[in-house]
């Protein structure tokens, strides 16, 4: 089973500091694992009409990005403008790494 995790914010949250927020994230990963190991191993999307990410969370790398950003969205937006749920890995919203 792969643990994919889908973050849906209100839409009060203004989005494109979400998608900072993630890709900051996906920053501070590089940092811990490594750039190469990131894009080998990260998997993320960003659904802007839905104002939701989505992170796979199936390996080291994925769960960081995950761990860092919740931490990030509790503290800039709190704990009631978003809700984290773990998701079918072959839902319509498929993890990539954006930057590929």
């Amino acid at each position: 089973m792969t643990d994919v995790y889908r973050y849906t914010f209100n839409e009060n949250v203004p989005f494109q500091d979400v998608k900072e927020s993630l890709l900051l994230a996906v920053l501070a990963v590089e940092c811990l694992h490594g750039e190469s190991r990131v894009r080998l191993d990260a998997g993320y999307c960003i659904d802007q009409d839905d104002c939701a990410c989505v992170v796979d969370a199936s390996t080291p790398v994925g769960q960081d990005i995950s761990k860092i950003f919740t931490g990030f969205c509790i503290r800039e937006f709190g704990q009631d403008a978003f809700r984290v749920e773990r998701v079918d890995a072959a839902s319509k919203s498929q993890p990539t790494n954006e930057r590929s």
